[in-house]
C-alpha cells in the first residue's frame, strides 16, 4: 500500500513558516500523496541513509526521516548541502519526517546533506559531526567594560512581594483541536501604593511534558497519562521578583497548549500566542474592575494598572507578544483570533528575548527592546534584530526600538526551567559544542556566561526596559539606546546596544534612494555573491542579514566598504538633501568583522554648497565570534555635529556622508546613519491599515480550468504601502511589487489558475508573502491558494518476476500501480528472519547494494534480517505504472544449501501509521 501523510494546510506549515530560508523551497505545502521514495542517485552518488527524494518538477521534494522524534525548538529544522542553506522543511505530525520542496536545486548539488536545529546536527552523521565544518577563528577577548550608567535597574527595590499561581478554565483557539490552558504564576508587591503597572511574561516553544524518568520529554498536548506539563512559565521568577520589588505586578503565563499544537498554525503560533496573552489581560482587566472575583493570589497583590503594561516574550513568545501589541492597536480578523473582546489595556513596551520573527513585521509604534544572545544555539541567526531594522520608515519613528547584544549568552538559560541544574524537567545548553569546543561559546571560555550570570543580565535589562518604557525614567535610556553605558548588576556580562527611533531623524538609510562612491550598495538577502553584503565564506553570520521567505529580497540594503590602504573615502549620496539640524550628533550603526581590532573611520559631512566638515574619528573592535555565531552586528558610534556647525555646513541640506578608513586594511558595513538627540519622543500610534493574508484550499477537479483568488484582508484606516511577493511553485522565483493598500480597495489581487485532472498527485501551494513598507502593518504575512489533490490513491500490487534464481542473478519482483500517478509512489519492505532453512546473508548479495541500502559492509557475514537499518524501497516514478524491486546476488566458491529471504511490505493507513503487510519470499540456489 502507498505511504501517504494526511497533512492539512495549516499542519503542513509546522516549520514552513520559520523565517530565514534563502529560497521558496520551504513555502511549498504538501498533503495527501507525499509518499516517500527510495534514495535516488545524483552526480555525487546515493543520498545518505535517511534522506530521500520524491516527485518531479514542481512536486520534487527532499525528505529526511529521523529515527527518533526531533526535540522541540523555537527555530525548527533546517536543511543544508554542505554550507549552503537549502531551507526549512515542512514537519509531519509524527515529529520525525521533514520535507522540503526543491525548486531551483539540481540533484547534483545535494551533497553533504545535513539536518540541523539551531547549531545541532540531527541526521545520521550527527555522531561524527556535531561541530563546525571549518575551524573557528581566533576569538577576540571581551571588550573593555563600559562606564557605569547613572541608575542601575538591576538593584532590588524596597517593596515586599508575594508569589502564587492561578488556574482558570482552558480556552479554545482557532485552528487548535485541544483547549489551551489558562495558568500563570504571579509575583507582585504587597505594600506598594496605588495601582501598579503590570508586566506579563510569555515563554517560548519548548517540550511540553515530562515523565520524571531520565530524559523523557514530549511535545504532545494534552500530556499523556504518566507525564505532567513542563512548568516553563515558572522560569522567569528571578525577573519577576526583581520587578515586583520595584513595584510591578508580574504574571508569567503557561503556553504548553500552544507549543503542543502550533504545528497546525501557518504562522508558527504567533496569532494564537497573541490571543492567549490578551485572554489573560482581559481577565486582569475584569479583576481590576471586580476585585472580589479575582483568584486568591491576585487579591493578595497590589492592584494592577492596565494602562501601564509591559509584555515580555522569550523566543516564539517574543513573536507572540509583538503580535499581541499589534493586535491591541489594530484588530486581527475575527475568525483567526481567540480573543474578541474590547481592548482595556495600554501596552507601553515590549521586551523580546532571543525572539523569532518569522514574518519580519514588527509593531512600529510600540517601543521595544530585543535581547540578542551572542551564543544562541536555537534561534542562531538572531533574527530578532528585525524588531529594530524592520521598523525603519514604516510609521512615525517615534518609538524607541533597541537591540541588546549579550556576549556569551545562550538561548535557553534566560528561563530557569530550561536550564540544567535549575529545571524540574530535563534541560540542556542549546549551544551545542559537539566534540570541537567553540572558542567563544563553549562553557568555560572567557566569553561564555554561566547560567546565573546570564540570568542576572537578563533580569537587569528587562528591568531597564520597564523603567524606561513604563516608568518613563529617561536615566535608563543610555543602557538601551547605544549610548555605551553599562548596568553594574549585569556584570560580568558584556552588553552592547544600538537603537533606532526616539528622537533620531533619518539621515542616510541605504534602503532608500542613495548612490555610493568608493564602496558598494549591497543586498542583505541575495544568493548572488556579487550582490550580497556578506560572503558565503564569511566566518559567521549577521543578524541584520537574517533571511526571510525568498532567496532575494529587494528593499534591504547596506553599504559595504573594503580597503587595502588608508585614505580612500566612501561617499553615500541621497537623492535629496537631508536635514540633521537640531541634532547633537550623527549616530551610525557600523559592522566590522568579528575579532578585528581598532578599525578607524573618519566621518565627514558635506552640504549642497560643497562645504565639508570632518566630525571626528570612530574606533571599532569586532565582537567575539566564530563561524558558529552571528557576530557581524552593527555597533552604534556617534560623532558630534559641532564641527560641522563651526565649518558653516548647512545641516538643513546635507548631501553626502563620507567614511574614510584610517586603518591599513579592513572591511566595514554601514547599516544607517541618523541625527541623534537624547531623550524619548512622545509615542502616538498612527492610524494605519492592517493587511492579513489568508489561505484558500480548493480541489483541483477533474477537468477544465478554474481561477481562484488569494484571500487578502485589509482593515483599519488610511492607506499605506506593502511589498507583495508572489511565489511560483514550479521555480525558485518570486515576483515582487509594491502595492498601495487601503480598506475596501482591491489593490491586492493574486489570481491562481487551477487545471483539473484525474491522476493522483501532490497538493500544490501557490504562496504569497507581504511586508510592510510604509504607513501599514502586517499581521498574517503569508498565505495563498493550496490546490488539493482530489483523486484516489492507486493501490500497489507486488508480483514475482524472478523469485527463485541461481546465485549471481537478481531476485526480482514487479511493483505495479492500479493507475498512473502525478507523483512518485513508494513501496517499502523490511527483511524478516527465515523461519525454516538457510537465510541469505550479507556475503551473498552485491556489497554496493548492501552499502546503499543499509550503510553496512558485508563482513562479518550475517543474515540479512540481522542487518540494522536495512530497508528496501521500490519507487514508481511519476507518470509510470510500475517498477522493479531487485536484490542482486553474487557467486562464491562455497557449496551451500538453498537460501531464502523474506520481505514484508509496510502498509501505511490514512493517518500515516505503519502496519504489517503481505510477505514475499525469494530463494537462491547454489551455482555449483
Amino acid at each position: 500500500m502507498i505511504r501517504v501523510r494526511r497533512i492539512g494546510i495549516a499542519a503542513a506549515a509546522l516549520f514552513a513558516v520559520v523565517a530565514g530560508s534563502p529560497g521558496l523551497a520551504h513555502a511549498q505545502l504538501v498533503t495527501a500523496g507525499s509518499a516517500l521514495s527510495a534514495p535516488v542517485a545524483d552526480s555525487g552518488g546515493e543520498l545518505p541513509p535517511g534522506w530521500q527524494i520524491t516527485g518531479e518538477g514542481a512536486a520534487r521534494q527532499l525528505v529526511w526521516r529521523s529515527d527518533d522524534p526531533v526535540p522541540v525548538s523555537d527555530s525548527g529544522v533546517e536543511f543544508y548541502a554542505g554550507d549552503r542553506f537549502l531551507g526549512r522543511p515542512v514537519g509531519g505530525h509524527d515529529g520525525r519526517t521533514f520535507r522540503l520542496a526543491l525548486h531551483g536545486v539540481r540533484l547534483g548539488e545535494l551533497t553533504d546533506l545535513r539536518a540541523l536545529t539551531g547549531q545541532r546536527r540531527l541526521d545520521a552523521a550527527a555522531a561524527d559531526e556535531n561541530r563546525p565544518s571549518r575551524r573557528p577563528g581566533v576569538a577576540a577577548p571581551p571588550p573593555t567594560p563600559l562606564p557605569a550608567n547613572a541608575v542601575d535597574p538591576g538593584k532590588p527595590g524596597s517593596y515586599r512581594t508575594v508569589t502564587g499561581e492561578y488556574t482558570l478554565n482552558s480556552v479554545r483557539l482557532p485552528g487548535f483541536s485541544a483547549p489551551v490552558e489558562m495558568r500563570a504564576v504571579v509575583v507582585a508587591p504587597t505594600d506598594a501604593p496605588g495601582p501598579r503597572p503590570l508586566a506579563l511574561f510569555l515563554h517560548g516553544r519548548h517540550a511540553t511534558c515530562f515523565t520524571g524518568h531520565g530524559d523523557d520529554v514530549t511535545g504532545e498536548w494534552p500530556c499523556p497519562t504518566g507525564s505532567k506539563p513542563i512548568p516553563s512559565h515558572r522560569g522567569y521568577l528571578r525577573d519577576q521578583k526583581l520587578l515586583a520589588s520595584q513595584g510591578y505586578v508580574t504574571v508569567s503565563i503557561a503556553a504548553n497548549g500552544i507549543n503542543g499544537q502550533d504545528y497546525a498554525a501557518e504562522d508558527g503560533g504567533a496569532q494564537a500566542r497573541s490571543s492567549l496573552v490578551r485572554q489573560h489581560l482581559a481577565r486582569w482587566a475584569d479583576w481590576a474592575a471586580h476585585p472580589a472575583s479575582a483568584p486568591r493570589i491576585v487579591r493578595a497583590s497590589a492592584p494592577a494598572d492596565l494602562s501601564r503594561v509591559l509584555l515580555v516574550g522569550h523566543s516564539r513568545g517574543g513573536e507572540g507578544v509583538n503580535r499581541a501589541a499589534m493586535d491591541s492597536l489594530y484588530a486581527p480578523p475575527a475568525d483567526q483570533d481567540g480573543y474578541r473582546g474590547p481592548v482595556r489595556w495600554h501596552i507601553r513596551g515590549t521586551v523580546l528575548i532571543g525572539p523569532t520573527i518569522f514574518g519580519q513585521n514588527p509593531t512600529p509604534d510600540v517601543p521595544s527592546m530585543t535581547i540578542l544572545p551572542g551564543c544562541d544555539g536555537d534561534v542562531s541567526d538572531l533574527q530578532g534584530e528585525m524588531y529594530v531594522d524592520g521598523t525603519r520608515g514604516v510609521s512615525r519613528g517615534a518609538a524607541l526600538h533597541s537591540a541588546v547584544y549579550v556576549i556569551g549568552a545562550n538561548h535557553n538559560f534566560f528561563n530557569s526551567e530550561w536550564t540544567p541544574g535549575q529545571a524540574q524537567a530535563p534541560a540542556e545548553d542549546d549551544f551545542w559544542a559537539g566534540d570541537q569546543p567553540d572558542r567563544v561559546c563553549s562553557p568555560g571560555t572567557a566569553t561564555r556566561l554561566t547560567a546565573r550570570q546570564q540570568q542576572a543580565a537578563g533580569a537587569t535589562y528587562i528591568a531597564a526596559a520597564a523603567r524606561l518604557f513604563v516608568a518613563g525614567d529617561d536615566r535608563a535610556r543610555p543602557l538601551l539606546d547605544g549610548s555605551n553605558r553599562r548596568a553594574p548588576s549585569a556584570d560580568p556580562a558584556r552588553v552592547l546596544t544600538h537603537a533606532v527611533g526616539a528622537r533620531r531623524t533619518p539621515a542616510f538609510l541605504p534602503d532608500g534612494p542613495v548612490a555610493v562612491d568608493g564602496g558598494r550598495l549591497c543586498a542583505e538577502v541575495d544568493t548572488d555573491a556579487d550582490a550580497a553584503c556578506l560572503s558565503s565564506h564569511a566566518r559567521g553570520g549577521s543578524p541584520h542579514f537574517a533571511q526571510w521567505e525568498t532567496s532575494k529580497e529587494p528593499g534591504r540594503r547596506a553599504v559595504a566598504l573594503r580597503w587595502t590602504a588608508p585614505g580612500s573615502a566612501m561617499r553615500v549620496r541621497p537623492t535629496r538633501a537631508v536635514s540633521v539640524d537640531g541634532a547633537e550628533a550623527l549616530a551610525l550603526r557600523v559592522i566590522v568583522p568579528p575579532n578585528s581590532k581598532d578599525t578607524q573611520l573618519d566621518v565627514t559631512l558635506a552640504d549642497a554648497a560643497g562645504r565639508r566638515a570632518t566630525l571626528g574619528r570612530v574606533h571599532l573592535d569586532g565582537l567575539p565570534g566564530t563561524e558558529r555565531t552571528a557576530s557581524f552586528w552593527g555597533q552604534e558610534v556617534r560623532v558630534p555635529l559641532a564641527a560641522a556647525a563651526r565649518a558653516g555646513v548647512d545641516l538643513h541640506r546635507v548631501t553626502a556622508l563620507e567614511l574614510t578608513p584610517r586603518s591599513r586594511s579592513g572591511q566595514a558595513w554601514l547599516m544607517d546613519a541618523w541625527g541623534w538627540r537624547p531623550g524619548m519622543a512622545t509615542v502616538r500610534p498612527a492610524v494605519l491599515p492592517r493587511v492579513d493574508i489568508g489561505r484558500l484550499a480548493v480541489k483541483e477537479g477533474d477537468t477544465g480550468v478554474r481561477t481562484y483568488h488569494v484571500p487578502v484582508r485589509v482593515s483599519g484606516h488610511g492607506s499605506g504601502t506593502i511589498r507583495l511577493f508572489v511565489a511560483d511553485p514550479a521555480s525558485d522565483q518570486a515576483t515582487v511589487r509594491e502595492v498601495t493598500v487601503r480598506p475596501g480597495s482591491q489593490s491586492i489581487d493574486v489570481p491562481v489558475r487551477v487545471r483539473g485532472n484525474t491522476r493522483f498527485g501532490y497538493d500544490v501551494a501557490h504562496d504569497v508573502f507581504v511586508k510592510a513598507v510604509h504607513g501599514a502593518v502586517v499581521g498574517a504575512h503569508r498565505g495563498g491558494v493550496t490546490v488539493r489533490n482530489d483523486d484516489p490513491m492507486p493501490t500497489i500490487k507486488v508480483t514475482p518476476v524472478a523469485d527463485q534464481v541461481t546465485e549471481g542473478q537478481s531476485l526480482t519482483w514487479r511493483v505495479s500501480l492500479s493507475a498512473v500517478a502525478d507523483t512518485d509512489i513508494e513501496a517499502s519492505f523490511s527483511v524478516l528472519p527465515v523461519t525454516g532453512g538457510a537465510e541469505l546473508s550479507t556475503t551473498d548479495v552485491d556489497p554496493q547494494w548492501l552499502l546503499e541500502n543499509s550503510g553496512e559492509a558485508p563482513r562479518p557475514s550475517r543474515p540479512l534480517s540481522a542487518v540494522q537499518g536495512l530497508s528496501l524501497y521500490a519507487t514508481v516514478p511519476a507518470g509510470r505504472s510500475s517498477t522493479e524491486l531487485t536484490i542482486p546476488t553474487v557467486t562464491d566458491a562455497l557449496t551451500e544449501p538453498e537460501e531464502a529471504v523474506r520481505l514484508q511490505e509496510t502498509v501505511y493507513d490514512d493517518s500515516g501509521e505503519p502496519h504489517d503487510g503481505p510477505v514475499f519470499t525469494g530463494k537462491v540456489r547454489d551455482a555449483s
